[in-house]
């Protein structure tokens, strides 16, 4: 029986569909198993980013690595499906399968389970040669049709599940390329989100994630405020958590919908940067006024909820003072965390050809400044967390002392928990928790928080 291992780059997107090809081949019966660069499994299904050169430098190392040790790396993604040639000179034992068709590989296992007896005995050599015929057959996968496929019954590689509900992207912004890689922005019909979630649910899911290209442009007979009312109202246990979201789409309304006590208070502003010139250049459709309601809006309605953001350094016509603008809002809105990284050209965007560029050192030094006060945030709101009751959901860890569990809070802080009756809760149960100190001293691994399960 052939091996199978998956290895994603990127987005949560990217996280929930290889959980689908996962849980895909293991219906089928195929052993998946960790991925193991020096000893490979025999076939490697590799889900690319494009949004920066260096997610695709990482992606190109570790194809070649996996293609020398004799694996038949299948490669999809939005890398392959906006450079497809380069992808495939890497190695000959390397099969590209665009973004657009990486629905076909939910098809693959089935597919390949009766021609597995053909291509084993000698499958070193034919292996990506049957895969390729298999993937690219006229019945294999829908393309752009099957976005939604991904509904995987099992999560191999985190506790809590993901729901898609939205694909794609309508806006133009100047550095990104990703609209160009996953189309025009699409949606999960209401009703097909609400029996997906309700099946994660009946299934003892404790947690969803709603995530998307961008979910703030769900829209399929109700935006994404009316479908978080109406996933609500249409369950009655799981907690919802949302994936990034967009400054402008924090409404009065939106957030009525959110201050649910099951919506969880943890929010990711995809800002970008705080200066207007910037954003305008970057062809963002709000002002930092906005980006200051949005956060002021979510605080109003969840008891100091976890605030991250996404900040670009370096990108080009951001000045010095640009980049303070972007400093001193950071500074005043007080975010939990900063995922700060530097401005990548990317072809096919309108940045690509702009020409003012500041130089290295400066753009390092703007990303020092960033996670400086990321990690200043970050203790700030994690010592602000002790001494609080907060819900868990239990993730999977082999090195967790005995009597003890990791957990990740409704706030996405990570918490080393004691069970008080010296037993461990499974992965994926959901218990009720102090938060007793912060993971300032020596702890086995980089916990935030240890608490006690109550």
């Amino acid at each position: 029986m052939l091996s199978i291992s998956i290895y994603t780059l990127g987005c949560k997107l990217n996280q929930l569909e290889s959980e689908a090809i996962a849980d895909a081949f293991r219906d089928a019966g195929f052993p998946v198993i960790p991925l193991n660069e020096d000893e490979p499994a025999d076939v490697v299904v590799v889900n690319t980013c494009t949004v920066t050169s260096k997610a695709e430098q990482k992606a190109r190392r570790i194809i070649r690595k996996l293609a020398a040790n004799n694996a038949c790396v299948i490669v999809s993604g939005c890398y392959a499906q906006m450079n497809p040639q380069a992808v495939a000179a890497i190695d000959r034992r390397v099969v590209v399968l665009a973004g657009d068709r990486k629905s076909a590989l939910l098809d693959l296992p089935a597919a390949l389970a009766p021609a597995e007896g053909s291509v084993c005995e000698h499958y070193a050599p034919s292996l990506p040669d049957s895969v390729s015929r298999l993937l690219h057959s006229p019945v294999s996968g829908a393309g752009r049709l099957e976005q939604f496929r991904y509904t995987p019954d099992t999560f191999s590689f985190h506790s809590r599940a993901f729901l898609k509900i939205q694909d794609g992207c309508d806006r133009r912004c100047a550095y990104c390329r990703v609209r160009l890689a996953r189309g025009a922005s699409v949606s999960l019909e209401p009703e097909r989100a609400l029996n997906q979630l309700r099946a994660l649910e009946e299934k003892g899911c404790r947690e969803a994630a709603l995530t998307g290209v961008n979910i703030n442009q769900y829209n399929s007979g109700m935006d994404l405020t009316g479908l978080v009312s109406y996933l609500l109202k249409g369950t009655q246990r799981i907690r919802i958590r949302l994936s990034s979201i967009e400054p402008d789409g924090v409404t009065e309304a939106f957030c009525a919908a959110i201050a649910d006590a099951r919506v969880c208070p943890h929010f990711h502003l995809s800002v970008q940067a705080g200066g207007d010139a910037t954003l305008a250049k970057m062809m963002r459709p709000y002002t930092r006024e906005v980006v200051e309601r949005s956060a002021a809006l979510l605080r109003s309605v969840k008891d100091d909820p976890f605030l991250g953001c996404d900040i670009i350094a370096g990108f080009p016509t951001e000045t010095a003072a640009d980049f303070e603008e972007t400093l001193d809002l950071c500074g005043r809105i007080g975010f939990a965390w900063i995922h700060a990284f530097p401005y990548s050209p990317r072809p096919g965007t309108a940045a690509f050809c702009f020409k003012e560029k500041a130089p290295e050192r400066e753009i390092s030094r703007r990303i020092d400044a960033l996670l400086a006060l990321a990690h200043e945030g970050r203790r700030s709101y994690i010592n602000r967390q002790i001494g609080k009751r907060a819900e868990a959901v239990i993730e999977a860890a082999d090195d967790t002392p005995p009597g003890f569990a990791v957990g990740t809070t409704e706030t996405y802080l990570k918490a080393l928990l004691q069970a008080p009756d010296g037993g461990t809760p499974r992965a994926g149960d959901a218990v009720s928790c102090i938060l007793t100190d912060a993971g300032h001293a020596p702890l086995p691994r980089a916990y935030d928080m240890r608490g006690t399960i109550l």
